[in-house]
């Protein structure tokens, strides 16, 4: 059954406010009497994935449209399509307008297409919700969608990313370290026989021989969080500020009950969001193999919503290149916890 609050569709798009406190999106800040442009173009730049209609039925005889039960979903492919532009683009790329794309973009854009064979297509999200418990057309929660791209992701041989779903508040160092350098024997220190050769660009190399890029699995942490049992509570918000100021954010997924939003930053008590609830055609694929892309970017500005009102089951998202990025992570995190007693999740080593 589609909630009521769903039935309609809500987008609402307002002018960024004209204020002296700092823009945080995505662990970047803005100055917003002096930088408005460079913001609306970060914005623009990211991923905005909707509701469509008018695609191949899912599983070849379901839903045509996502349109009333995909924002969740949609909102799990914005964060993991902003965790493979790290990957592949690097924070700072930014999306023009009608200018050709590089390869890795379409690349990336082809993964979240609406058809059966796309990586991290509508689809494949659906589908592999079936494992978790919730039927095709059925809405999920922050958890459900961070544990079905966890399996997703697994088939990306592209991305190579290792993606580590968070459970009960806490991060095991270890534990992510194992998933990211699976080559490395912790116990001994040293490297691990692997069981055969890991091929990276088309070369057979040793494990202890790789690259340093190749030695760390690229790293997407997703933690689901309850913040408070009906609404948020209160003693979290400044440490929820901080996710979107670490420079590994993913942002947050989440949003009002039964409605979800990505979350990409914030102003003063305003969180900003891009919003699915907006049903677009499916797009398809050029001859050429390229895409008209413009329906992927909210080129409008972004919605914002008051902090207090945020559904307290979220999932935060962080990105680490490196294993240097990790560690920085790790490094932010025992900062905030020194300077705050309301901290929603801990390391454990």
């Amino acid at each position: 059954e589609i909630p009521a609050l769903l039935k309609h569709e809500n987008t609402h798009f307002e002018d960024f406010p004209e204020t002296p406190e700092p823009v945080w999106i995505l662990g970047k800040q803005f100055n917003a009497l002096k930088e408005k442009d460079e913001i609306l173009s970060d914005i623009t730049s990211r991923m905005w994935f909707t509701y469509r209609k008018n695609f191949q039925p899912i599983g070849g005889t379901g839903p045509t449209s996502d349109t009333g039960w995909g924002c969740m979903l949609r909102c799990g492919q914005m964060i993991l399509a902003e965790a493979l532009i790290r990957r592949h683009l690097g924070r700072d790329w930014r999306w023009v307008r009608g200018q050709r794309q590089r390869e890795e973009y379409i690349s990336i854009l082809n993964a979240f297409i609406d058809k059966k064979d796309s990586y991290y297509s509508i689809h494949q999200i659906a589908q592999m919700g079936v494992g978790e418990g919730k039927s095709i057309g059925q809405w999920y929660g922050p958890n459900t969608v961070a544990q079905v791209l966890k399996k997703l992701a697994v088939f990306d041989k592209w991305s190579r990313l290792a993606v580590h779903v968070a459970m009960d508040n806490t991060v095991v160092i270890e534990e992510i370290k194992r998933l990211c350098m699976p080559w490395l024997d912790f116990e001994r220190g040293a490297c691990a026989e692997p069981e055969g050769p890991l091929e990276i660009n088309g070369c057979l190399e040793g494990a202890c021989a790789l690259a340093e890029e190749a030695l760390w699995k690229p790293l997407v942490l997703l933690i689901p969080l309850r913040l408070g049992l009906s609404d948020i509570n209160e003693a979290y918000i400044e440490t929820l500020k901080q996710c979107f100021m670490m420079p590994q954010s993913l942002g947050v997924i989440g949003g009002k009950p039964n409605s979800a939003h990505y979350f990409i930053g914030f102003v003063g008590e305003e969180l900003i969001y891009l919003d699915p609830h907006t049903t677009q055609p499916a797009v398809e694929l050029c001859e050429s193999g390229q895409i008209q892309d413009d329906s992927y970017h909210c080129q409008h500005p972004p919605c914002r919503m008051h902090i207090c009102e945020l559904d307290p089951s979220i999932a935060a998202g962080f990105f680490c290149q490196t294993e240097d990025d990790f560690d920085d992570w790790c490094a932010h995190i025992r900062k905030v916890s020194l300077h705050s007693v309301a901290v929603f999740f801990w390391l454990c080593r």
